[in-house]
């Protein structure tokens, strides 16, 4: 969902993952499993969480859940049963809502930053950078071999840069964007949800997981895969607003 700002906390963006569905041992469940879960729209109101149109409420403090995402295993606060029910008849399995607390504790990899910054359910970084350049870029290659374009919305970024440069990002450090200093830890390896349309869940071809195979394959063995946008982890917080000017800070020397 577009919003017009939002606030950088240490987890990542007000509000963003901070609920997780999991099966019922725990494990987390994603678009990937799920491709249903695209079709739900979450809002916020003040605090509260609203899932078309259904009140989501929190269980009792003390009712909390080991929960595994990817390497992680957090305990996590439940959701109220009747959230839990409507999931079940809305995704047609058997599902829980968990939210991460204040006593959730989850931390990012080390490979990548070693002093392991706080995370929300995120796959692994609290932000994650795009640039309108790179899409078009990518787009141009989608459609020269026969293909149709995609938006934006199928890589689910937390911050999209306007640009000139296709790929400019792959040299930036350290951004400011207003009092916000990000780092640019990880190109972010994209999966099969790039493929499913984000308002019906139905899968599109190939694409764009076609064309990243053809201009973005990593050839490091640290971070294997095809890579769209860059994970973020935030040095100094603050507000963010759509049309803040972008203050490159730190550039490097990056090749795939």
């Amino acid at each position: 969902t577009d919003v017009q700002s939002t606030t950088l906390k240490t987890r990542g963006l007000s509000h963003d993952r901070r609920y997780m569905v999991v099966d019922q041992t725990g494990r987390f469940v994603s678009q990937r499993e799920c491709p249903k879960l695209a079709t739900l729209t979450p809002r916020i109101d003040g605090n509260q969480l609203w899932i078309e149109g259904h009140r989501v409420e929190h269980a009792p403090a003390h009712k909390r859940k080991n929960v595994q995402i990817w390497k992680s295993e957090v305990s996590a606060r439940q959701c109220d049963k009747t959230t839990n029910d409507w999931l079940d008849h809305i995704l047609g399995g058997a599902y829980q809502l968990v939210y991460m607390d204040e006593q959730t504790t989850r931390l990012t990899s080390a490979t990548w930053v070693p002093n392991q910054d706080e995370v929300s359910f995120a796959d692994g970084y609290p932000v994650l950078v795009t640039t309108t350049a790179s899409l078009m870029a990518l787009n141009d290659h989608i459609q020269n071999t026969g293909g149709e374009a995609v938006p934006m919305r199928r890589f689910r970024p937390n911050l999209v840069i306007e640009t000139d440069e296709p790929w400019a990002e792959d040299s930036w450090k350290s951004l400011q964007i207003g009092d916000v200093v990000l780092d640019l830890v990880k190109p972010c390896a994209r999966c099969i949800v790039t493929t499913l349309d984000q308002s019906s869940g139905v899968k599109h071809g190939r694409e764009p997981l076609q064309a990243l195979r053809a201009l973005r394959t990593s050839t490091d063995p640290d971070a294997p895969g095809v890579m769209f946008g860059w994970n973020g982890v935030a040095r100094s917080l603050g507000g963010i607003h759509m049309g803040d000017r972008v203050r490159v800070l730190q550039t490097r020397t990056f090749r795939l």
